[in-house]
């Protein structure tokens, strides 16, 4: 007959096994919590996160400029254009100064140039007696001027009068003056301006279309 041979259980084991898993489970709950945690903050952390930008990002800015840039950009292309309406003013008064500088006296002497010619058939009998020079426009405030040399080749005083036709690159007379010259003495030479008042493009040629020596 066999006899029980198993020996009483140690209580005080049993509380220190119970200790221990209760430090295990403690120590995981713990442990969850600061993956929790570091989570949620590292997710916060990258939903609040505003980069400052970079010059390479402002350089490619392509949006709408700041108002103040905008009004930047006004102000200089309103200076701009009031330069250069400035500028066509001052060209246009240093035109009409340069051609009211020919004298009363010189203006009388082309209307009669041109009554004189009204009545003469071709090219006139004194067209050997006159030349023509081109003044720079830089002089005449851009206008185009011809000298008209007039020189009196007879042996008595005379008087001339000159037509001078300006022609379009197509060989159209689009504008007509007319001067002269009154009471030369034999060889003397008056030097009268021949002013077309058409625009500097497209460029025009001139030519003494009729000269007249009476």
């Amino acid at each position: 007959m066999s006899a029980d041979v198993s020996q009483p259980r140690d209580p005080s084991r049993r509380r220190r096994a119970a200790s221990a898993l209760a430090g295990l489970v403690l120590a995981a709950v713990g442990a969850a919590a600061l993956v929790s945690c570091s989570t949620d903050s590292g997710e916060d952390e990258s939903a609040s996160f505003s980069p400052t930008p970079t010059a390479a990002d402002t350089a490619s800015f392509s949006g709408t400029p700041p108002s103040a840039l905008a009004s930047l950009g006004a102000s200089v292309k309103a200076s701009a254009q009031g330069a250069a309406s400035a500028a066509a003013s001052s060209a246009s008064a240093r035109a009409s100064a340069f051609e009211a500088s020919v004298s009363a006296e010189a203006a009388r002497a082309n209307a009669a140039a041109q009554q004189e010619l009204e009545d003469v058939d071709g090219r006139g009998n004194a067209t050997a007696d006159v030349s023509m020079t081109g003044l720079p426009r830089s002089e005449t405030g851009g206008l185009l001027a011809l000298v008209v040399s007039i020189t009196n080749r007879t042996d008595e005083t005379a008087s001339y009068a000159v037509q001078v036709d300006f022609r379009d690159p197509d060989g159209k007379v689009v504008e007509t003056r007319f001067v002269g010259a009154q009471d030369l003495e034999p060889g003397e030479k008056a030097q009268p301006l021949a002013i077309s008042r058409k625009p500097a493009e497209p460029k025009l040629t001139a030519e003494i279309a009729k000269a007249q020596r009476y």
